[in-house]
């Protein structure tokens, strides 16, 4: 791989759990003592949207007392400074990856800090409480949901991602289960297209077999030791 390749890099739970944020799939299944068919199904929000709008008030409120952790801060690092294409996939829907400055970034299943209008389907930055009902600034209609991917539904610009894809050099997966496709699949596209793969987890994941290269151990002390790796060519 040589300073003008592309990387794509895959984050998911696992990269924000040392900073404090409860991963998906905790014990028992539940995330944050809640059954994942309760807050994350198009039925949960019909059923008891006010169950699911509370849900999402709180991790966002949650937010502010996280921060960026070292793994966070090294892909800032990497982004800023490899001078090939590079794109930060996430399906976290935090935002300690813009906090801790990188840019080159997409959030394939939603964001926190957004409302999505059900009617018109215009996006807005959102920060406070987020009650059911809420008009949408855009259309006026009380239609506005919190700006989440849904199990059933189909994650953000999966297009410009299959296109990534299809032109790294290098595929990195960082803190993932392995098992929520189709973010689980990349690995194999990427494989397809010719990229060199390579996984970075606290342990082995579902589909760490489908990996040329799997390192195991904490992210915040595994990804600031690969991006050293990777810059370091661009000063050979």
């Amino acid at each position: 791989m040589d300073r003008h390749s592309t990387i794509v890099i895959l984050t998911g739970a696992g990269i924000s759990a040392e900073s404090g944020l409860a991963t998906f799939r905790g014990p028992g299944g539940l995330w944050e003592g809640h059954r994942v068919e309760d807050v994350c199904t198009p039925q949960a929000l019909a059923r008891d949207p006010a169950l699911v709008h509370r849900f999402y008030d709180d991790r966002r409120a949650a937010l502010a007392g996280v921060v960026p952790n070292a793994a966070h801060k090294a892909l800032a690092r990497l982004d800023a400074d490899w001078p090939g294409e590079l794109l930060i996939v996430t399906q976290n829907v935090d935002d300690l990856h813009e906090r801790a400055g990188a840019t080159r970034l997409l959030h394939m299943h939603g964001e926190l800090q957004s409302a999505l209008c059900a009617a018109c389907g215009a996006r807005h930055s959102w920060t406070g409480t987020l009650p059911p009902s809420s008009a949408c600034p855009a259309c006026g209609k009380a239609a506005l949901r919190p700006d989440i991917v849904f199990f059933g539904e189909i994650p953000y610009r999966m297009e410009q991602i299959e296109r990534v894809l299809a032109q790294a050099a290098l595929f990195v997966s960082i803190g993932t289960s392995g098992g929520v496709y189709p973010a689980a699949g990349f690995v194999q596209t990427a494989r397809a297209y010719g990229a060199q793969t390579l996984e970075l987890n606290l342990e082995p994941s579902a589909g760490s077999r489908l990996f040329h290269e799997t390192r195991l151990g904490a992210a915040s002390a595994l990804v600031p030791a690969w991006v050293d790796e990777v810059l370091g060519l661009v000063g050979d």
